[in-house]
């Protein structure tokens, strides 16, 4: 499955209110299980070649995290990640965040942070929009070319 098929499916499973979805296609299965309030996300061990973990707890802003759009389908901008290393989406731990979902951006405005190697390398935007998707949760590694945010351009 591609980054983009599987959030189709987040997509879809949040917008159903359907508790559990289990898929299994050509020895690839994705699971995916709301528990209370909090989503969880669960993904097999045949997928590691993807840039996620086996599972992930999203905790904050689950509704803002999911639903994410692919480039091509909605008109909404992807922004990526330039770099490996860790996500973080404010300047100090007691920060507020740079941008939240809903927030009108400007290019060159800074959306998020990637430390990698000690360095701070500030991520920012392309293209003026409204933030749509908030897709990688604060503290968490990312890979090259992983979607951070969907931006919806104005």
């Amino acid at each position: 499955m591609t980054i983009d098929e599987i959030k189709e499916l987040l997509e879809l499973f949040n917008d159903s209110g359907v508790g559990e979805l289990e898929i299994e296609r050509e020895g690839e299965r994705i699971r995916i299980r709301k528990a209370g309030q909090t989503p969880e996300y669960q993904l097999s061990p045949a997928l590691t070649a993807a840039p996620q973990p086996q599972e992930a707890t999203v905790a904050a802003e689950p509704a803002a995290i999911a639903p994410a759009a692919s480039e091509e389908g909605s008109g909404q901008i992807l922004v990526k990640s330039p770099i490996v290393g860790t996500y973080y989406d404010a300047a100090s731990p007691g920060s507020a965040p740079f941008v939240k979902v809903g927030d009108a951006v400007e290019p060159g405005q800074v959306l998020c942070i990637i430390e990698s190697m000690k360095l701070m390398n500030e991520i920012e935007a392309e293209t003026a929009g409204v933030v749509a998707a908030k897709l990688v949760e604060n503290g968490r590694p990312v890979e090259y070319g992983e979607a951070l945010f969907s931006i919806r351009p104005r």
